[in-house]
């Protein structure tokens, strides 16, 4: 641990310094100055807009140590792993470390050496972290993944609303800064109230990822479909609902000869932290995970985040999505959705009677069902105005989605759940719908009613899916706590009488033309660079992470290293031009990169 190795006086002075970059990006300076002239500041800004640069910089310029509440010990080691890579002083302080490397980071800040100290907000109820505290000058405290804070957050942790307490030790009140990347406008006053923040800076930058192209998809076979998509040998990250999918998927994808390892909260920490590391350092290719992963997780470079089944809510979905692209490359974010999972949910959401849980699972499904802009459907949940209504980025802008009538077959399967005396699930009403030869159906008074094989001619998969449609448009619903069976909704009565028609969200392939649109896509952000350079460089990055023992994108960014590739800088002026290239990082990796620059050039000049 050292101190600051050089001193700006200026914010630009430290983003330079520092980061090596010329200019901030939208909003970042606004909160800033806000912050250093003395204020509380919420920030709602996109994963990979910056936050985090947002109170670093200012925790540089303001005296003594900024404490940074961050909820996952992963991402405070991934934070403090890039500053000190960067000649930040930094420490982080939590159940993951030793006790001699805790009492290690605590005596660097008794030094007043430190000037960013993460910790988990859990450390707020331990007294003897709480006594540290107040011995120290706390000029800021930086809130991270703040929507914590709300129950209408999608992770809400009671720990959060502890942090005000933390004033209480303090002889002076510090500025109090909040950030986060998902936040409805419910979720942004309990961050406000329950922070206590006085009169506070508010800057929305906007929720828009123009790099992300969002894809919703309905496959047979999810899990071909899958392994079609990480084909590529891309960085992925799959999130699956249960522990007991993760565990099957990643045995799949291994087994298929692709590099997965699961990661979910059932294993042990040696063994997640083990998934972590070996995605961090490009030795696997896709870490399969349950929610568990993800907030915590660093890398910038993930090209695909694929959700295997659907979240429960749109807040969870737009964060973990947003683990992809965090280097402003084209990136991909796929969701597999059915009705039979949307059912699923719906059942038990109503089972455990959880009003807040239901509304946000209906925009959920809403957003599955949408034949509207994928893109402007998310902005106008986070309370922003789309620019455009056909972003050209979604699956909903460059395939043809209609509404299909299943008017016919709806009320062929609502008068038979009322014939068979609304008593029976899915299954049972769908093989009598389909004309079942099975013991329990034919010789019952079942295979009497009028209904039975009414619907012959239709595979009986098919018939559970109009089943299961009609279950999340509201038309059925599904009742009983050991096994769920079919009641008819008020909405059917309408349809029964033919008063009323029914349909559903139906996707035509994706033309010729179109897919040609979205290939090129790909290539639309990242400018002509020289590709053999880039992967010598690539093994240049990664052979100092294994010296230095960090992951690679902590030494450079892909973003960097296709720069490098584009300008071929030579000496020390040169290649602090770069962005991303800052006077740490020159002095302690420019060497090895400059003379793999130099080797390169000379061979093609023979």
């Amino acid at each position: 641990m050292h101190s600051l190795e050089v001193a700006p006086q200026t914010k630009k002075g430290v983003l330079a310094a520092y980061y090596g970059y010329d200019h901030f990006r939208p909003g970042q300076e606004a909160i800033i100055d806000a912050i250093l002239s003395g204020r509380d500041a919420m920030a709602i800004m996109p994963t990979s807009a910056g936050k985090s640069l947002c109170f670093q910089v200012p925790a540089l310029l303001l005296p003594g140590v900024t404490l940074v509440i961050s909820p996952l010990i992963s991402l405070m080691q991934d934070q403090v792993s890039s500053l000190e890579a960067m000649g930040i002083p930094a420490v982080f302080i939590n159940s993951g470390q030793s006790l001699e490397e805790n009492r290690q980071a605590v005596t660097a800040l008794r030094s007043g050496r430190v000037k960013l100290a993460y910790i988990a907000p859990e450390r707020l109820s331990n007294d003897y972290f709480l006594n540290l505290v107040s011995q120290l000058e706390v000029s800021l405290v930086a809130v991270d993944e703040a929507h914590c804070i709300s129950q209408w957050g999608n992770d809400f942790r009671p720990s959060y609303q502890a942090i005000p307490h933390l004033l209480d030790y303090l002889d002076k009140r510090p500025i109090m800064a909040a950030f986060t990347a998902t936040a409805t406008q419910q979720v942004r006053q309990d961050i406000v109230h329950y922070l206590g923040l006085q009169k506070p800076f508010e800057m929305v930058t906007g929720f828009d990822r123009p790099n992300l192209f969002f894809a919703l998809e309905e496959p047979s076979d999810k899990m071909r479909r899958l392994k079609e998509l990480l084909a590529s040998g891309e960085p992925s990250i799959v999130y699956c609902a249960t522990r007991k999918d993760v565990e099957s998927v990643a045995s799949k994808l291994n087994q298929s000869g692709i590099k997965a390892r699961p990661y979910h909260a059932g294993m042990d920490m040696i063994d997640r932290h083990a998934a972590q590391r070996a995605f961090q350092f490009d030795e696997i290719q896709v870490v399969v995970a349950t929610n568990a992963f993800g907030m915590g997780i660093d890398k910038s470079n993930v090209r695909q985040v694929i959700h295997y089944a659907m979240p429960k809510d749109l807040e969870s979905y737009y964060q973990e999505a947003g683990r992809a692209g965090r280097d402003g490359e084209d990136s991909r974010c796929t969701l597999f959705y059915s009705d039979r999972d949307i059912m699923t949910n719906v059942y038990l959401i109503e089972q455990g009677g959880d009003p807040i849980g239901r509304q946000k699972l209906n925009e959920m499904i809403d957003y599955c069902r949408t034949t509207q802009c994928l893109r402007g459907f998310m902005l106008r949940y986070f309370g922003e105005s789309p620019h455009e209504t056909n972003c050209q980025s979604c699956t909903n802008c460059t395939t043809t989605v209609e509404q299909l009538d299943i008017t016919v077959p709806a009320q062929k399967i609502l008068a038979c759940v009322y014939r068979m005396g609304q008593r029976y699930g899915l299954t049972k009403v769908a093989e009598v719908l389909k004309g079942s030869q099975k013991a329990d159906i034919k010789g019952t008074y079942l295979a009497d009613l009028p209904t039975y094989g009414l619907m012959k001619d239709i595979p009986e998969a098919q018939i559970k899916r109009y089943i299961s449609a009609l279950v999340v448009e509201g038309y059925l619903k599904m009742v009983g706590q050991d096994y769920p069976i079919l009641n008819l909704t008020s909405k059917a009565k309408p349809v029964l009488k033919g008063q009323e028609q029914v349909s559903i969200k139906h996707t035509l392939a994706m033309s010729i033309a179109k897919m040609s649109q979205v290939k090129a896509r790909g290539n639309e952000s990242q400018d002509a660079y020289d590709q053999v350079l880039f992967e010598r460089l690539r093994q240049v990055r990664y052979d100092l992470a294994q010296k230095h023992q960090v992951p690679p994108f902590i030494i450079f960014s892909d973003a960097t290293l296709r720069a490098l590739c584009r300008h071929f800088p030579t000496t020390e002026t040169a290649f602090l031009t770069i962005s991303g290239v800052g006077q740490k990082k020159l002095s302690q990796y420019g060497y090895d990169f400059m003379q793999a620059i130099e080797a390169y050039l000379a061979e093609k000049d023979k």
